[in-house]
């Protein structure tokens, strides 16, 4: 190699090396807000402290085999969260994007060229010369990071990136939890329509006994009309559940990636809900941390507040080095010449002079999306904060209700049978029948519902604490692969990918 050529090579590794040496960061580093999380003591409405329980998966906690399979369906086939995933890889790729702006970017060519000219000379006339031309170049162009603009704007990639990943994590647990609400659902609607069939076949019944009685002069033609309008609403009931449930069992094989229609048939009740463990005593911020929608907004302020050094950095002057070495020959013989050896290095330095105060607005704003995203997050704390409170409450209250409604059932259910059987006997009044009937149907309703809602109060307090309560172990980030390419400092002995 020339001697030319090793001195720019060797000016070009030190001016690289002092370029990098020099460079600062701009900007502020993310700080989390303090919020109602790190004030309050612990939950209002928490049972006493009891040991943490060791549950795998929130959902598992139901006991029930058949919303286990269905989540399991649901997490490997749901196209919702299908494009959550591809969400996150697509952040991955503009990390990586990201990252390999602070590495020298290196490019290549070469061209071969024949060319033929041709031309008129005096007394001569026209002659033709043509020529070979071979090119072979290896160009290296530098971005030196004075000021720290691309390290901010890997920072904001690497925080995007963990945004994108709690928020998939928010996905999955949407998903789970309107699967198992779509198990509720449908169980209770099941369960709906076999009560409807048994009311329906019961006026069958006491419609039988009317028309006898009509017949013989023991009833008037009122009651035989009144029994024949109640028979008619069972059946227009039994049609109307019969309906949503099929509609239910369709929204369910959607969530669960399968045609609508084609899913098995499920058990038409569900298994008593386990006793509730009592949340454990402690601060709301350590179960509140595992929450997918709050880690999302943190990461959002982590990359609002990085912005802010990518703003700043705009106000200064950007380095650029940039060098070329090949070689340039009429043969394949004189490439290996050193003759035909050709560089050049560049340095550009490029600042804003007068923008009108463009650049100034823009740190201006980038500070008040810093502003927002931390009222964002406190927003989302003092919200999830009321989301668990209600949430146990909720669960306490839908269980003493359960109690109170099925003693509610077992005592309409006496009065209903009393007053049949009053009726065929001639001692009491239809009415009194419908009156009856109606309590307990109305009874046997609210019954399926409050059964629904000590499900769906479950379903939200697992939501709210963002899983079950089990330890938290260490802080939640990337898979393996990023994580090993960013990290919080991100990161200076980084491979280019």
């Amino acid at each position: 190699m020339p001697r030319m050529t090793r001195r720019a090579m060797r000016l070009g590794m030190l001016v690289v090396g002092a370029a990098a040496v020099t460079a600062c960061t701009l900007g502020p580093d993310p700080e989390r807000p303090v919020t109602a999380a790190q004030t309050a003591d612990a939950f209002v409405h928490q049972s006493p402290a009891a040991d943490r329980p060791a549950v795998d998966a929130w959902w598992e906690g139901f006991g029930d085999a058949h919303t286990a399979e269905l989540v399991r369906l649901a997490l490997e086939r749901n196209t919702d969260l299908q494009g959550a995933v591809a969400r996150v890889l697509e952040a991955e790729a503009s990390l990586r994007r990201a990252s390999g702006a602070r590495w020298p970017q290196v490019d290549y060519s070469g061209t071969a060229s024949r060319q033929k000219t041709s031309f008129v000379l005096p007394d001569i006339g026209r002659r033709s010369v043509y020529s070979t031309t071979l090119n072979a170049d290896l160009g290296v162009s530098y971005v030196v990071d004075l000021f720290g603009k691309l390290k901010r704007t890997q920072q904001t990639a690497w925080a995007s990136l963990l945004a994108e990943e709690a928020a998939a994590e928010a996905v999955q647990h949407a998903v789970v939890a309107q699967v198992v609400r779509a198990r509720v659902q449908t169980a209770t609607l099941e369960r709906g329509l076999e009560i409807t069939r048994g009311i329906r076949a019961s006026w069958e019944r006491t419609l039988a006994t009317t028309e006898r009685r009509y017949r013989s002069g023991l009833a008037t033609a009122v009651d035989l009309y009144l029994a024949r309008e109640n028979l008619s609403s069972a059946q227009a009931a039994e049609v109307a559940f019969a309906a949503g449930l099929e509609q239910a069992r369709h929204a369910l094989d959607v969530l669960v990636g399968r045609r609508p229609g084609t899913g098995p048939p499920l058990p038409g009740t569900l298994a008593e809900l386990p006793d509730l463990e009592p949340i454990p005593a402690g601060l709301p911020a350590e179960l509140l941390d595992r929450r997918p929608d709050l880690r999302q907004a943190e990461a959002q302020l982590a990359a609002a507040t990085y912005g802010v050094g990518i703003a700043l950095a705009d106000l200064y002057p950007s380095l650029t080095l940039t060098g070329s070495f090949g070689v340039t020959a009429d043969s394949l013989s004189d490439l290996v010449s050193s003759e035909t050896v050709v560089y050049n290095a560049v340095a550009g330095l490029v600042g804003p002079l007068f923008t009108g105060g463009q650049r100034r607005a823009e740190v201006e704003a980038a500070r008040a999306r810093v502003d927002q995203a931390t009222a964002a997050y406190a927003g989302a704390v003092l919200n999830a904060l009321r989301e668990v409170e209600d949430a146990l409450v909720a669960s306490t209250s839908t269980v003493e209700q359960l109690e109170f409604t099925r003693r509610r059932v077992e005592e309409a259910r006496s009065a209903d049978r009393l007053a049949r059987q009053r009726y065929q006997r001639g001692v009491d009044t239809l009415l009194q029948v419908l009156e009856t009937e109606r309590r307990l149907r109305n009874a046997e309703e609210a019954l399926l519902n409050i059964k629904a809602a000590v499900w769906n109060a479950r379903i939200d307090l697992y939501l709210a604490l963002g899983g079950d309560w089990a330890p938290v172990s260490g802080t939640p980030g990337p898979p393996a692969a990023t994580d090993a390419i960013a990290r919080a400092d991100i990161p200076t002995n980084q491979t280019p990918g």
